[in-house]
């Protein structure tokens, strides 16, 4: 029979290959850690946590882009809270982020549920994730050769019959039909993803719940939603991130209606930053700009916090 020695009382017993600094390998990692991850969060500081923190401190001025800095404190703040055209393109933000992120969310999971034991469920994934493949900007200048008067969808309605189509450009339609583009283009890459999510669940599961006499619904709230629900709050956070900063369509389809820039019913945060920082005419330049790109920020963030708090469950291994 093998003994094991106790030690006495109160004494640390020494374990092999262990000393006060921990193990040998441990402390070849920490080494290592330095020479590899050093360099990286360098470049990471240098091109992203410098130029946040710089333009936090811009925010807080009144510049013009060039020559001294006004200190203002939170003047610039105030003045877009009580603007109504920030106002409008946060809200517009908010409709991006909220009405079409939950249209693209129910899409993507029901195609996800019909495309799962589909014969030819790879084509199909092919076809539906190809719009995103597309560059946005793309999207626009062919939308807005599309819908435009005289363009091939009036065309059609006109063979049709159809005496009076819709001005689709005009500019009380232009976000609307942004928000369907957005949908269509997104729609894809989240599909793709939650197919993955899918995917990764074991047939056996699926054997209980036949056997159990578990009918559809009670296979997707028991099994296929629980495990796969940290797949949908990786999406949420996404969709949060990227919805904020959508700018390319808006910037060419909205400029198609005519006015070389795309009309204030279309803009968002992004838009008006950029408009802010390089135009000057609704409040000081580059502060205000700083100021609401802070905001967008701040946005996010609180936003993923509090995705990650509410979407988070227990990890279920399997």
């Amino acid at each position: 029979m093998t003994q094991v020695a106790s030690a006495p009382a109160g004494r640390r017993v020494a374990l092999p290959g262990r000393r006060g600094g921990g193990s040998t390998i441990d402390r070849a990692r920490r080494r290592l850690l330095v020479p590899f991850v050093g360099p990286a969060f360098l470049l990471y500081s240098i091109l992203f946590v410098v130029p946040a923190a710089y333009a936090v401190w811009i925010s807080f001025n009144k510049w013009a882009g060039a020559g001294p800095m006004e200190f203002v404190g939170f003047r610039n703040y105030v003045r877009l809270f009580s603007d109504k055209l920030f106002l409008r393109s946060f809200g517009n933000t908010l409709l991006l982020l909220f009405v079409v992120g939950l249209a693209i969310f129910v899409i993507a999971f029901g195609l996800t549920l019909v495309l799962r034991d589909m014969t030819g469920r790879k084509v199909a994934r092919s076809v539906i994730f190809f719009p995103h493949l597309v560059n946005a900007m793309i999207f626009g200048v062919l939308a807005g050769f599309i819908l435009n008067p005289g363009g091939l969808v009036n065309t059609l309605l006109g063979g049709l019959g159809v005496k009076n189509p819709p001005a689709w450009l005009a500019q009380d339609n232009l976000f609307p039909l942004i928000m369907v583009m957005m949908t269509w283009i997104t729609t894809g890459y989240f599909t793709t993803i939650l197919m993955a999510g899918v995917d990764r669940i074991p047939p056996y599961y699926y054997e209980d719940c036949a056997l159990a006499g578990a009918n559809a619904f009670q296979r997707l709230r028991y099994v296929i939603l629980p495990l796969t629900w940290d797949v949908f709050g990786t999406c949420a956070v996404l969709w949060t991130i990227s919805s904020v900063k959508i700018f390319e369509i808006i910037w060419v389809f909205g400029g198609s209606s005519g006015q070389g820039m795309p009309p204030t019913q279309t803009w968002t945060t992004a838009v008006f930053t950029y408009v802010t920082a390089f135009s000057g005419e609704s409040v000081p330049a580059y502060g205000a700009a700083s100021a609401s790109a802070v905001l967008s920020l701040a946005l996010v963030s609180v936003l993923v916090l509090l995705l990650r708090r509410v979407m988070k469950r227990d990890a279920i291994e399997f």
